[in-house]
Formats: structure tokens, sequence, C-alpha cells
């Protein structure tokens, strides 16, 4: 069987599988997540020995640093996944869920029930815990999933649908409600991406440039997740005591995240107090400064002067760009211009100030005197996410079960007929 046909195969099966796992009792979908997680614990040493696998091949690769911290399923990944499948697996089935319901002047009752996608298609860079992050979410979402991660990590990923497949089997759902392609030529990547007749929707979740390949290639709708350009803006009533920790956890904690902090905009009435801090905080442990000119003198050596082209840069990395602004309507400005609305916070006392910098900025998470960090779909009660949608149809920010469902009307009656 050539690539093609084999894509099509898959498509065929998915799409079985969803009508399948649409109808599936909630106690079913319940199980095989336990099921899973479970596994993920007992199979931790097993799991270890496939990722290995891959950090070899990326070692021998020269991957970068920022797509090694990605591949990598270290004791704190592992736990995250598993605590994933559980707190999924305790959240309310949204199938079959009836949001409203109003009686029309005839006596007809009108109203919306949540449904699943389908089938949907995840293409994905490093990141393993991605495939099982997106394949409870839309087991509980009742999708059925096909997960293309990066060859990267064939061996890992490979590992983990096998899980998932034990899990659901044992929970006696559809094997194929999760799928993996065996193979690592992109030629199944493009090809997949002409299946509109059996996928549903096609999520791409990694570099710029994946997302832009995706969206120019597919003929089904693409949920988008560009780039995460982050600012957080320190205005002039900041409590520096709170901002210091809060730029050095946005920037420091993981600095490859698409949620890292980018960008520090800093009022020009608290820059003279505030930045020698930072620099004297997060500048022995490696974070570089790309600063403009009226901040550079109060980085120190930690500074060199910013480029244009670090402005509106995605670093992924311990690399920070400054800038001193006028004030907030600078920093809003310079938020819209660069930004990839992602995550923007700001830090202020200033009630009055946070609500404006919430309702006018534009970004699928907006923070008030919190790290960029939060937005994230287990941070902010998700439960995990199969991504961060920059775009605003059909979801904006994380997307979690919710999110992978869609709303279809129903309609109740007792025998009207249209006039």
């Amino acid at each position: 069987m050539d690539i093609r046909e084999h894509m099509v195969d898959m498509g065929k099966r998915a799409k079985q599988a969803a009508r399948g796992l649409a109808k599936a009792s909630g106690k079913a979908k319940q199980d095989a997540l336990l099921i899973l997680a479970d596994l993920l614990q007992s199979e931790a040493e097993a799991i270890a020995i496939a990722n290995k696998k891959d950090l070899d091949e990326a070692a021998r690769r020269g991957l970068d640093k920022a797509r090694v911290q990605r591949l990598t399923i270290s004791e704190k990944v592992l736990n995250s996944m598993i605590q994933g499948c559980r707190e999924v697996a305790a959240m309310a089935d949204p199938v079959g869920e009836i949001e409203s319901m109003t009686k029309r002047p005839n006596g007809m009752l009108v109203g919306r029930m949540r449904v699943p996608l389908g089938v949907v298609a995840m293409i994905y860079e490093s990141r393993p815990n991605a495939t099982v992050d997106a394949g409870i979410l839309c087991l509980k979402a009742g999708n059925a999933v096909i997960l293309r991660g990066g060859s990267e990590a064939f061996h890992s990923n490979k590992f983990l649908a096998d899980l998932m497949h034990t899990a659901l089997e044992k929970a006696g759902l559809p094997r194929d409600a999760v799928q993996v392609p065996p193979t690592t030529d992109r030629e199944a990547v493009a090809e997949m991406l002409k299946l509109d007749e059996y996928i549903d929707v096609v999520i791409p979740r990694g570099g710029e440039g994946l997302i832009r390949a995706v969206t120019s290639q597919a003929t089904m709708p693409v949920l988008k997740h560009y780039k995460g350009v982050c600012h957080l803006f320190a205005d002039a009533s900041c409590d520096i005591s709170k901002a210091v920790p809060i730029i050095e956890n946005a920037k420091m904690q993981y600095p490859s995240g698409c949620n890292a902090l980018e960008c520090l905009l800093v009022h020009k009435d608290v820059a003279d107090v505030l930045l020698p801090k930072v620099a004297q905080t997060i500048g022995p442990k490696g974070v570089k400064f790309k600063a403009c000119e009226r901040a550079l003198p109060l980085l120190g050596t930690f500074a060199e002067p910013a480029t244009d082209t670090d402005w509106g840069f995605e670093f992924l990395d311990l690399i920070l760009a400054v800038k001193v602004v006028e004030d907030m309507d600078e920093a809003m400005d310079y938020i819209a211009q660069y930004g990839s609305n992602h995550t923007e916070s700001i830090l202020s006392e200033n009630y009055e100030q946070c609500l404006r910098f919430i309702r006018e900025v534009d970004a699928s998470l907006v923070v008030a005197n919190a790290s960029t960090r939060f937005n994230d779909g287990g941070q902010l009660g998700l439960g995990a996410e199969i991504g961060i949608s920059t775009s605003k149809l059909h979801a904006y920010g994380p997307m979690g079960i919710k999110e992978l469902t869609s709303a279809k009307f129903i309609l109740m009656g007792e025998g009207q007929i249209r006039e």
C-alpha cells in the first residue's frame, strides 16, 4: 500500500471510529482515560526507553536546545500527563449536553446540543506529551484523532499511541479512535491534508513555518496556533516586589514554551528602579537582554542594543527584549504591532488601568498581575489542551474538551407545520 492509499485508509477508519465514539457512554470514555493513566504510570520505564531513542537521535542531528527540551519526557512531564488523564476523566462529558431550550410562539422547543467535531487531525513538532493531551481530549469530546507528530519524536509517539490503543480496547471503544501514521515521510502529511472527505478539522501545533505550510495546503478547516510573542507591560504603579518574581517566572520557568515572556515593556516612571532589579535578579541566571536605547544603561553588562528584528521575535530562549515606553497607550500600540494574539500581561496596582488593558488588548489570554505562563489548559482549569488557538474561529485560547465540540440546533415539536 502506498502512502496515499494508507492515509485514505486511515481516514476511512477514523471516520468509522468517530461514529462509534460519538455514541459511546461517558462511563466508557472515563474508563479508557483512567486505564491510560494507570498504563502511563506502570510503563514509565518503557516510555523513558522509547524517549531516549528520540533524544539520542536528536543529539546526533544537532537539534536546538528548545526542541530538545520539548522532546524530553521528564518525570515531571510524565506525571503531568498522568494527572491530565485523571482530571479529564473526572470532568463532565460535554457530548449531548443541551445548552439552551426556548419555546417559540407556536409551542416548538428550540435548543442547542453539544456534538463532537468528528475526526480531528493534529500535526505537531517535538512535544510527545501533546500526543497524550490531544488523544485524551479528543476521546472525552467524542472525536477520533489522527496524530502526526514530528519525526524527532517518532519512537515516543508510537509507544504512547500503543498505550492509548490498549486503553481504548480495554474500555470497549474503537481502537481506530486514535491513530498515528507509521511513517516519518512528509508525503504522509501532504496526503492527509487532502482528506477533507474524512477529516473535519486539522490543528497544527509548532513553529510558524509549520502552521503556514499546513494552512496553505489543507482542504479542511484549520485551527491555527501561530507563534507566541508574549509581552508584559510594567505600568507606573506596579509593585516592584511583585513584578520582579513575575517577570522571572514568565521568562525563565520554561523559556521554550509558547507562553514564555519575549518582550518586557516598562513605563518610563518606573524603569530606573525596576530594570536594574530585573537585571540583578535574572541576568546572573543566564538571561541576556536586547534593550532599547533608554533601557540599555539600566541593565548593565547583561544587555546589548536591540535591533529592529528583535521586536516581535519569538526567541524561545533565555533572551528578553526590553523597551521603555512613555505610557500604556504606547505599550498597547506596540503590542498591537508586534504581538501574536497569544498572551499579554500588565503589572499595575491601578484597577482601572488593568481593566482597560484587559478590555483593549487583543490576545487569547490577557492577564493582570500574573505570569504569562498561565496560558495553559491545565492552569486555566481545562484539564489539558490540544493547543492554543490564536485565531478566533472556532476557538480563541487554550482548546479543551468543550472547544473540541460544536453545537447543533435541535427542535422538538408536537405536529407543527410552517404556514
